[in-house]
């Protein structure tokens, strides 16, 4: 009879912390599906480059006709040049929108805006995130190099 008592004493224990168990994993569940982990919802955008250069500011836009009439979905630039040299931007590339080929010439200090046109439609509401990719080269020089980065932000009209 002892041997019983105990046996029920333990399984009433284990049964209690079974039931404090599934309650907060039933708890977490539910946070989860009304969005409570979901960050995206809560962290404004970033836009960050690898030096010479430097984000000052940016926009993704499912429609651009505004800066650039007959286009449609964008992603908008601008960043300084924070290097101590002059620089020659040959190229833009952003990930999953396309590319930006005009030449722009960037002093040491300055900043200048580029607006590179997708392909393919953005809709607004949604998050873009894509890879950066500057092409550019010394001023006076022959060599190509490329500076890197990342934009997130969400979609705007």
């Amino acid at each position: 009879m002892m041997h019983e008592r105990k046996g029920q004493a333990a399984m009433e224990f284990l049964m209690t912390y079974g039931w404090a168990i599934l309650a907060a994993i039933i708890a977490i569940g539910v946070l989860g599906y009304f969005g409570v982990f979901s960050p995206g919802k809560y962290i404004t955008g970033s836009a960050i480059l690898n030096p010479p250069f430097y984000a000052d500011a940016w926009n993704v836009q499912s429609d651009v006709d505004d800066v650039t009439p007959g286009t449609q979905s964008g992603v908008i630039l601008e960043f300084k040049n924070n290097g101590g040299e002059d620089y020659d931007v040959n190229s833009v590339f952003v990930a999953g929108c396309g590319t930006n080929d005009t030449s722009t010439f960037l002093k040491s200090g300055t900043s200048a805006a580029f607006i590179v046109l997708c392909s393919s439609e953005l809709a607004e509401g949604s998050t873009f995130k894509g890879d950066i990719t500057v092409n550019y080269a010394k001023s006076g020089s022959d060599v190509d190099l490329t500076s890197t980065g990342t934009v997130a932000e969400k979609i705007t009209a």
